[in-house]
């Protein structure tokens, strides 16, 4: 599925890129917590780069009576560059990563603990947030204001 007509290798780090993809996880989270509201098993799979990110999805699905599971599949430097050179020599389309590209990217992830794997207490959100709602609706700015997930 291609989400951005005719985007270069490059294209992919524009701001506008950046805004939209923001826009789409929200629908998407949008529509995962009513579907797992509905009985149905969803997996949100983008990123999710900072603990942040996860804490506010756990905490909506804990407010919508939701069980949640972080799953981390850690994956060694080496092993990244040999998976984003296989991408690119299969298809030169697909986006350019440079190796300190992805060594500054490794650097930004934070991996989940044990305490957050184990399904542990939702920390607080970072100021000047009241709720875990008001950040992701900073972050995913998709998201309805008024909580009706």
């Amino acid at each position: 599925m291609t989400m951005f007509h005719l985007d270069s290798p490059t294209q992919w780090r524009s701001p506008e890129r950046a805004s939209q993809r923001d826009r789409i996880e929200g629908k998407l989270v949008e529509v995962g917590m009513r579907a797992a509201q509905l009985g149905v098993d969803v997996v949100l799979d983008f990123g999710f780069w900072a603990k942040d990110e996860r804490s506010a999805l756990r905490w909506i699905a804990e407010s919508l009576g939701v069980r949640t599971q972080v799953v981390y599949l850690s994956v060694d430097l080496d092993e990244q560059r040999r998976r984003v050179s296989h991408r690119y020599e299969s298809g030169p389309s697909h986006f350019r990563l440079s190796d300190a590209e992805l060594e500054q990217w490794q650097e930004q992830f934070q991996a989940p603990d044990q305490e957050e794997l184990q399904g542990g207490a939702i920390p607080s959100p970072p100021p000047p947030h009241a709720s875990w709602w008001s950040w992701a609706c900073e972050r995913w700015p998709s998201l309805p204001k008024e909580r009706s997930v």
